[in-house]
């Protein structure tokens, strides 16, 4: 389970260093792909492969679910993580997520969200005072 957040930065060859706490998990593969709210999903090779089935199931004469997998599997890229733990996230999801040299990396569970840190901080300031209204209709009954 990926927990936490983390601050690297994006190198000049637009290599993103992996949170230590999450290298293990990815260290067989990561898969990169566009993400909701214009970020970017990072799942390891298992779980990437998990929603893939998911995905291959939705009938084929469902619009949504055709469009949602040619996005999600078009953008995809999968990398093994290099020795100092060390990922390139290719041009076209660095343009997608407006990534610049800050970035934050989150643990969401079964996978990892890649951010631009300041449409993080604009997500949060946007997102943060309704965070205690939603949960009821998230986890039915709370806490």
């Amino acid at each position: 389970m990926f927990l936490g957040t983390h601050t690297p930065r994006l190198d000049d060859k637009g290599r993103l260093i992996l949170p230590a706490k999450f290298r293990d998990e990815l260290a067989g593969g990561v898969v990169i792909t566009k993400g909701q709210e214009r970020c970017l999903y990072g799942f390891p090779m298992p779980e990437f492969q998990r929603i893939a089935g998911q995905l291959r199931e939705a009938p084929v004469t469902n619009k949504a679910a055709r469009a949602y997998s040619r996005v999600f599997f078009a953008s995809a890229h999968d990398e093994v993580p290099d020795k100092q733990g060390r990922v390139t996230i290719p041009a076209h999801l660095r343009e997608y997520a407006a990534l610049g040299r800050e970035l934050v990396v989150i643990g969401a569970s079964t996978r990892v969200e890649i951010w631009d840190k300041q449409s993080w901080d604009d997500y949060l300031a946007a997102s943060e005072d309704e965070f205690a209204d939603i949960e009821e209709g998230v986890l039915p009954g709370g806490l």
